[in-house]
């Protein structure tokens, strides 16, 4: 299986859901084995409590491999997310910085994924937060490389525009400072809002984009993330997994 196939789901996807035993359980139940812990299933301030989580979903057979998605705005309590993230052999945090503190708080970061061996992957939220637009991501990347990369979150790249948010030519673009990928996509009404729709049947071109990463030697952290169907996810996430293993059997 290529790295880009070898994906897991995302938490928030579970967020009606607040207890990790039946999270675990669901996460199985989609065919999958590996999970990025949000904030709603974990408080990361608190590792000794998260030590606890991280048995839940290990006992279960579910593989933590990131937590996210973060917002460092550069206090040194953030230190704990790093802790949390090592503890469940994690290597990977997806993360948001703040216009007014992102350069305080990418020096202290690169400080701490120098200290865990934890890459920070910065999650593009189309135009509704700082870091949206591929010229602000790059000049980020200047200050954050090579410990803090790009955790591209497909809709939310196809978010700000044809021109600009192509997830393909992102991959084409950003390459090596890959770091995670959320898989989610978006159909767009004609006033320019949107719907989640099961990956690869909305405006997301699937097999260019796992073509594209599979050239790139995509080897980081990828999930699977679908935020509709709040109180009854699964059925829309097994046919996310669905639609995944078909792209890696053409």
């Amino acid at each position: 299986m290529s790295h880009p196939l070898d994906f897991g789901v995302q938490s928030y996807c579970f967020r009606h859901f607040k207890d990790n035993k039946d999270v675990a359980a669901k996460v199985l139940e989609i065919g999958l084995n590996k999970i990025e812990v949000c904030g709603v299933h974990a408080d990361f301030f608190n590792p000794t409590a998260w030590a606890g989580i991280v048995k839940i979903y290990r006992d279960a057979g579910v593989e933590i491999i990131s937590i996210g998605v973060q917002t460092f705005t550069g206090s040194d309590t953030e230190k704990a997310w790093f802790e949390c993230a090592a503890l469940a052999g994690a290597k990977h945090i997806s993360a948001h910085f703040r216009v007014e503190s992102f350069g305080a708080a990418i020096a202290k970061v690169r400080k701490w994924s120098q200290e865990f061996g934890v890459r920070v992957g910065i999650h593009p939220h189309g135009g509704y937060m700082f870091g949206g637009q591929p010229d602000v991501m790059q000049h980020l990347l200047s200050l954050g490389s090579p410990e803090v990369g790009i955790c591209m979150d497909t809709a939310w790249v196809m978010q700000i525009g044809p021109q600009r948010g192509n997830p393909v030519q992102w991959v084409k673009d950003f390459g090596s400072s890959l770091y995670g990928l959320h898989y989610k996509d978006f159909a767009f009404r004609p006033d320019g809002s949107w719907e989640d729709t099961i990956v690869g049947q909305g405006n997301l071109d699937l097999p260019a984009l796992v073509k594209a990463l599979q050239e790139a030697n995509f080897d980081g952290m990828a999930v699977l993330e679908y935020e509709a169907d709040v109180e009854n996810p699964v059925p829309a996430l097994r046919r996310c997994v669905e639609a995944m293993r078909k792209v890696g059997q053409a």
